[in-house]
């Protein structure tokens, strides 16, 4: 059986010319606080999406991270049980997640957190959870 999977893993590099643990770490999301928008970068898919990140008197993390949880649902506890959908925490109780203040986005709205419209924030859920939170980065800058 393993060498089943080591024949088809070298099948896989002749054919396409790249390993697929390197196809898996290529899930890069950038977070661009300044244009409030999110880049995520797929092997060869490239997605951009509007994001909301922290309002004044809130902060956004800055830095490179990897996932350390995902949560299909998840509720707040800090801000009174306000729903997460599609978490994916990359610092503590910060997390990339779906919402239904679909008006705010595009522009700063949150208690820090980067938040996506529900179903971009399903579809990145759906990514990271393909390939792992090890093969997965987070880039959030200004």
């Amino acid at each position: 059986m393993k060498k089943f999977f080591l024949v088809a893993a070298m099948l896989a590099t002749a054919l396409f010319g790249t390993s697929i643990a390197s196809q898996a770490a290529m899930l890069v999301a950038n977070i661009d606080v300044s244009s409030q928008t999110m880049t995520v970068r797929y092997g060869s898919a490239v997605y951009r999406w509007a994001v909301s990140t922290a309002r004044p008197g809130y902060f956004t993390p800055r830095g490179t991270y990897r996932p350390q949880r995902t949560a299909r649902m998840w509720y707040s506890r800090k801000y009174d049980m306000s729903p997460m959908p599609y978490s994916v925490f990359f610092r503590g109780g910060y997390a990339i997640h779906g919402t239904g203040a679909v008006r705010q986005l595009g522009r700063p709205a949150s208690h820090g957190c980067v938040r996506l419209h529900t179903a971009n924030a399903a579809t990145f859920y759906a990514m990271v959870r393909e390939v792992g939170l090890g093969n997965t980065r987070i880039v959030v800058s200004n």
